[in-house]
């Protein structure tokens, strides 16, 4: 009896596992920029981890157009059984007022696994702007209207909001000048096109250490350890501002619970993992971890928030 028993229990894991193999399909991670860039990078560090844990093929599908819309629509109307998940950004949550006919709701079409990294903006001006800090700035720009400049990486990138909110909050009028990436605007700050400039750390830091742009302050909610001096916007005159770019992990509405809380689950482990931390690190982004209801009360918050900027600043919808 001992032996049936033993057999019966062989031929049943057996079973298991070649249903496990059958059914372990493939998840595609959507990402709604091109192949080659930071966020690209971070998706891909993001699935790798998520194949090795999950012991399922876990591959990046590059889905752009549409203003950023092709990637959050396409998974939004794709079957809620965890095939089928979001590598969402920022962009996300403005695309509705950016853009006209976005086919997808940011709040409502999507179950939030869990937000990965955030990415702050810095503030920089050009040497020969006659501000070391945040307050000195605001207060030339108030008696000089219109005489300082600031760039971005484009019209209502989250660092264009960061330019509208600064004007909004202290009171001061700095005209926007959009560019096609951090890269041309750095390059007109350095040669004196520009007074100002927001951007990510990371590739402007170098021109701040030789002395060729001066940082000014960081929209981070805290200081962050890596610019231990670089204080925050809000702790420089501007109470509660706040601008971070974020990166996270969402799937169509309804996928089941089970799976999400795994996934969940398996994202906190990941970005808590050394190794994971420092390749994002690399990459500009700093791991930040949040479940799942938080990262949608994130999201929501911000899609508030950000309306309410590009309404104030006349942001026109294309």
């Amino acid at each position: 009896m001992r032996r049936v028993v033993l057999a019966a229990a062989v031929l049943l894991a057996l079973v298991s596992a070649a249903g496990a193999q059958v059914t372990g399909r493939t998840i595609t991670l959507v990402v709604t920029v091109a192949a080659g860039g930071g966020t690209d990078a971070m998706a891909r560090i993001i699935a790798e981890q998520l194949q090795e844990r999950l012991k399922q093929p876990v591959v990046v599908e590059n889905r752009v157009g549409g203003g950023g819309s092709v990637g959050p629509a396409s998974v939004a109307r794709a079957a809620p059984d965890g095939q089928t998940l979001l590598f969402l950004s920022t962009s996300a949550a403005i695309s509705k007022w950016l853009h006209k006919n976005v086919p997808f709701d940011v709040v409502a079409d999507f179950a939030y696994v869990a937000r990965a990294v955030t990415m702050p903006v810095l503030l920089l001006a050009h040497p020969s702007v006659p501000a070391n800090d945040v307050r000195e700035l605001i207060a030339y720009a108030k008696l000089h209207p219109g005489k300082l400049s600031v760039g971005t990486p484009g019209v209502g990138s989250p660092h264009h909001l960061a330019a509208a909110m600064m004007n909004t909050a202290a009171g001061i009028d700095v005209t926007h000048v959009p560019y096609r990436g951090t890269g041309p605007a750095m390059n007109d700050l350095l040669g004196g096109q520009i007074s100002l400039l927001w951007a990510a750390p990371p590739p402007v830091m170098p021109f701040v250490t030789a002395g060729k742009a001066k940082a000014l302050a960081i929209a981070s909610p805290q200081r962050l350890s890596d610019y231990p001096n670089l204080p925050t916007l809000a702790e420089s005159g501007l109470p509660g501002f706040s601008v971070e770019l974020w990166q996270g992990v969402a799937a169509p509405a309804g996928t089941p619970p089970e799976f999400v809380a795994r996934l969940e689950s398996e994202i906190r482990q990941i970005v808590a993992q050394p190794d994971v931390r420092q390749r994002l690190h690399a990459l500009g982004a700093i791991p930040n971890y949040a479940d799942g209801a938080t990262f949608r009360r994130i999201v929501s918050d911000d899609h508030e928030r950000f309306g309410k900027v590009i309404r104030d600043a006349a942001i026109a919808p294309n």
